[in-house]
């Protein structure tokens, strides 16, 4: 890389890193700030959805602002908008206030494909313009990890010593700082695309969406037999086949359906829309399966928090270092062997599962195999996207990648609940105990989808591997 190249990737690596906090600093106290909003533990989960939800809406319509008017301008808005949404947590003086502020933060999943763009654009005149993103994503997903880690432990460390509200502003500074990082230390060169914003494809997109994803809410609330919930689901639907006749009759669409059908295209976003039905879906379960005494109901690994800590610390480890491998691995086996591997991988992780669940070396071992092709596909599935997206459309293209691995993670988020309820009440998890079937359901569909991910991959045009001039990321 060039040094001003190893320059911009240095800034933005610090907002990575404030993405990896937000990701990882609230695991380990989640049940006290139910304490300290005074709500039951299992009202948590709205957090979840409703960052979800924001997150699935906000990421298309913000990359392809990003395309029209800049992709640092929009960064930067993205930063603001996230780091208000921190302070409001922080300084939240009730449970509504506070998921607002929550909710807000799910901003920052646009700041992923908004760096891949901007890497993109100012690198357009290498001749190793591909394996130069690849290995800028690589360091960034690298940067996530660790503020993942760094989160983790920071909030472990500190909810013994100070208050909710200073510890909850923790991640707020890190995101401030972040946007100081944008503001001193990236600059975007890129060409805006012409056009303007697709109002009538926005609304349609965001009505789909809002009530696909309420839909899918209903059922980890009320169960797969909710009239509500698929009546919810099928007008989603509807409206969101409608969208797709409004954008192609749309000269300056939110979405290009047409590119979308592309060859090298549909394969990345199917892909990471059944990507994201593991990477996003699977943690929780994975954490109950594991806090559950078999000498209570015959199954599970019986391990205190700590331990879930450690096997959280080793999947983010092995992400980072599927992540890092990516570049050299597209060198050795192509860009598609790259993905197509990686996505296998994931397969594999949680298929091991299956026969292989009583210790928790076992559990480490699968998910270490998962970790590392996760980490490979989190880092090279935007990129794909933007190397394959016509001029003017890098962000739309990475951004989407995250957009439909939201939606999968929410549809996976609603089967596992439903998997895993042993009562008709999936709102109410002291009511019983799990069935075990209902995990071995989960491991299935997370290596069923991966594996799914790889054939979808496979359909990817066949490109040539990169040459050993771009071997080295040093």
């Amino acid at each position: 890389m060039s040094p001003a190249i190893w320059r911009l990737v240095g800034f933005l690596a610090a907002v990575e890193i404030a993405s990896g906090v937000l990701q990882g600093y609230y695991t380990p106290i989640y049940s006290d700030i139910a304490d300290h909003l005074r709500i039951a533990d299992g009202d948590v989960n709205w957090f979840e959805a409703v960052q979800l939800i924001v997150s699935a809406l906000a990421v298309p319509v913000l990359s392809r602002l990003g395309d029209l008017h800049g992709h640092r301008r929009v960064l930067i808005v993205a930063t603001v908008i996230t780091a208000l949404g921190g302070w409001l947590v922080a300084f939240a003086p009730g449970f509504w206030t506070f998921l607002i502020g929550w909710g807000l933060q799910g901003a920052y999943t646009v700041w992923l494909p908004m760096e891949i763009a901007i890497l993109h654009e100012r690198s357009r005149d290498r001749p190793d313009r591909p394996a130069l993103v690849r290995r800028g994503a690589a360091l960034l997903v690298l940067a996530l990890e660790v503020g993942v880690i760094a989160g983790a432990l920071t909030a472990g460390a500190l909810q013994p010593v100070l208050g909710m509200t200073a510890i909850l502003a923790i991640p707020a500074a890190a995101t401030t700082i972040a946007l100081v990082a944008i503001l001193l230390g990236v600059r975007d060169e890129s060409a805006p695309a012409t056009g303007r914003l697709d109002l009538p494809g926005t609304a349609l997109l965001s009505v789909g969406l809002l009530l696909v994803l309420g839909g899918l809410v209903v059922v980890r609330l009320e169960g797969l037999a909710s009239a509500l919930a698929w009546l919810l689901v099928v007008a989603g639907a509807a409206v969101l086949a409608w969208f797709v006749r409004v954008e192609r009759a749309s000269p300056t669409p939110l979405v290009d359906v047409r590119a979308l059908a592309a060859p090298g295209m549909w394969p990345v976003q199917l892909a990471a829309a059944l990507f994201g039905m593991s990477v996003l879906g699977a943690q929780i379960p994975l954490s109950t399966f594991a806090r559950t005494d078999p000498a209570e109901v015959g199954y599970g690994l019986g391990v205190d928090a700590g331990a879930i800590a450690n096997l959280i610390g080793l999947y983010v480890v092995c992400m980072a270092i599927g992540a890092l491998l990516s570049p050299m691995a597209a060198r050795r086996l192509g860009v598609r062997g790259m993905l197509v591997g990686s996505a296998v991988l994931v397969a594999i992780g949680y298929a091991t599962f299956i026969p292989l669940h009583d210790a928790l070396a076992h559990a480490m071992l699968a998910m270490g195999i998962a970790g590392v092709g996760s980490g490979a596909l989190v880092a090279s599935l935007p990129a794909a996207a933007a190397q394959a997206s016509q001029h003017g459309g890098t962000a739309e293209a990475a951004g989407l990648t995250n957009a439909t691995k939201t939606v999968g993670g929410c549809l996976a988020s609603a089967l596992f609940a439903v998997a895993l309820a042993s009562t008709g009440s999936i709102s109410d998890p002291t009511a019983g105990h799990a069935p075990m079937s209902g995990y071995l359901t989960v491991w299935a569909i997370c290596s069923g989808s991966a594996l799914l991910a790889a054939l979808a991959l496979s359909r990817l045009p066949s490109g040539d591997r990169e040459t050993t001039a771009t071997a080295s990321i040093a």
